[in-house]
């Protein structure tokens, strides 16, 4: 009469000891979250109707060239994220190209100049041995990292992280699982599919590869590589693995070709047909934002995806300079230069579909219609990125940012500095320089080839557009500024320019 109940004993005990049982699937794992990286060549802080200037009491001012460029997504997106307004690059792109990608100032990895495909481009007093392959399959990468970590890993637009031969040439030594039109070159030899992108007209030796279904179709360059992003995110969605989308538009770079379906909005704008075609260049980068954002909420995947968009160096827009402002104003300088029109760059980040009942985004929370005024950089994002994704920065590697977590929800991170070094010991619009960022303070220091030394300071709290040099009339200030910038340049084993090779080291002048 016990035989029931001894069966059911028996099968109850076989089947929750059995080691090969599928154990209880565990159903509050949070998915990681997809990241995009929204770069914009040559985007400055000016190029957009958001404005990102602040007065004194932190409060942002609307400027002429707001009034001028249209960009109603990236104003869609500041107002659903953050918006950082004293966010800064490199002055020109491959220095913060590779500073994205390994969280090191260029000081560091010395990739100090924009990278020449065919040739060493040191400049006559440039350090002989500064980086000019670039990234290498050696390096710890950003894509490197989270490839490893699961994520599908693609790149779209311009790398320009190595010359031609190089092992950084191609993304996908880098740790891009997909490159989509990625090569040495940093600017397109035509934006117009009609042109083969430069392969059949155009500037042949910047033909920009791997778009030849697009080749002679009335496209832009900026729309094709929309598509073929979202196609990849598509994919990826397919395979069920989280992406990293780094979506490196080649716009705004030049040639300045008028982008068709925006340039009459410009006609009556009384700026020149070059700044006019630049400005639709802007509305189509914008086009892509707005394209990107669509597509990735009707995948369903908006509430677990966050995206940062940057620009990577001062505003390269065709406008005059004058007294040295013009395509930034009233930021001083553009693109190349070493104020802060050539190194501050727009930076906005946002989840795609805010929602406060997704679990990653109550870990990671961006503020609603929030301002940023702490300071923000290129190098951050490496960082920043490894923490979203819940990624582990190998051991021992040396980063000289900060996760901007913190900063995303609207607060100060008291943890990190202030600070920020562009150091350029080449030839070019602004030579042989290297600018110190350090809280309210700015030191310029020149390495005057032929004459000595030449210092700039500004209180770019007080002057935000450094109008007014204090090297002479503050001189202990100026003094502790250097003293720390050596400091700084000396623990990143930095390059210096060379006059019959030996190094054109820091004068510190005295007190």
């Amino acid at each position: 009469m016990f035989t029931k109940p001894i069966n059911f004993l028996i099968i109850f005990f076989l089947v929750f000891t059995n080691t090969n049982a599928t154990p209880p699937v565990k159903t509050n794992k949070t998915t990681p979250p997809n990241i995009i990286i929204f770069l914009v060549d040559d985007m400055g802080l000016m190029d957009t109707s958001l404005p990102f200037a602040i007065d004194g009491n932190g409060k942002s001012i609307v400027h002429p060239l707001n009034q001028f460029y249209r960009t109603p997504n990236m104003e869609k997106l500041a107002m659903q994220g953050t918006k950082f307004t004293n966010f800064y690059a490199h002055s020109v792109c491959s220095p913060t190209r590779t500073s994205l990608m390994t969280g090191q100032n260029s000081a560091r990895h010395k990739v100090t100049n924009w990278i020449k495909s065919e040739e060493n481009n040191k400049t006559p007093f440039g350090p002989k041995d500064w980086n000019w392959n670039g990234l290498t399959k050696e390096n710890v990468t950003l894509p490197k990292i989270l490839q490893a970590n699961g994520y599908r890993t693609i790149h779209v637009g311009k790398a320009h992280f190595g010359p031609y031969g190089s092992e950084g040439e191609e993304p996908m030594n880098l740790g891009f699982d997909v490159n989509i039109a990625g090569s040495s070159i940093g600017q397109p030899g035509s934006y117009y599919g009609k042109d083969g992108f430069g392969h059949i007209a155009g500037n042949k030796a910047r033909a920009v590869p791997g778009l030849e279904k697009y080749h002679n179709n009335e496209i832009f360059l900026t729309e094709a590589l929309t598509l073929e992003a979202n196609a990849a995110i598509s994919k990826a969605k397919d395979e069920h693995k989280p992406f990293f989308l780094y979506m490196a538009h080649y716009a705004l770079h030049a040639p300045f070709n008028p982008d068709p379906r925006f340039i009459d909005n410009y006609k009556d704008a009384g700026m020149n047909e070059r700044t006019q075609a630049y400005a639709s260049l802007v509305e189509g980068m914008d086009k892509s934002l707005g394209d990107i954002i669509e597509h990735v909420k009707q995948l369903g995947l908006g509430e677990n995806t966050i995206i940062l968009f940057m620009g990577d160096n001062g505003s390269d827009a065709p406008i005059k300079l004058v007294d040295n402002y013009g395509s930034s104003t009233p930021f001083k300088g553009k693109k190349g230069k070493h104020w802060d029109g050539g190194m501050r760059v727009p930076f906005i980040t946002s989840w795609v579909t805010p929602s406060q009942k997704n679990k990653n985004q109550r870990k990671i929370p961006v503020g609603i219609n929030a301002t940023q005024n702490q300071i923000g950089t290129v190098i951050d994002i490496f960082s920043t990125v490894c923490e979203l994704s819940a990624t582990e920065i190998p051991e021992q590697y040396i980063t000289d940012g900060f996760s901007l977590k913190t900063q995303f929800n609207g607060k100060e991170n008291k943890k990190r500095t202030n600070e920020f070094i562009n150091h350029f010991p080449h030839k070019h619009r602004s030579s042989y320089f290297t600018s110190f960022i350090d809280n309210d303070w700015k030191i310029i220091y020149h390495y005057q080839i032929k004459k000595g030394p030449k210092y700039e300071l500004y209180n770019i709290s007080n002057d935000p557009y450094e109008t007014t040099n204090l090297a002479t009339d503050n001189p202990v200030k100026l003094n502790e500024m250097m003293v720390k910038l050596e400091i700084e340049l000396t623990q990143m084993e930095a390059l210096y320019p060379e006059k019959n090779g030996t190094p054109l080291r820091l004068i510190i002048p005295q007190q």
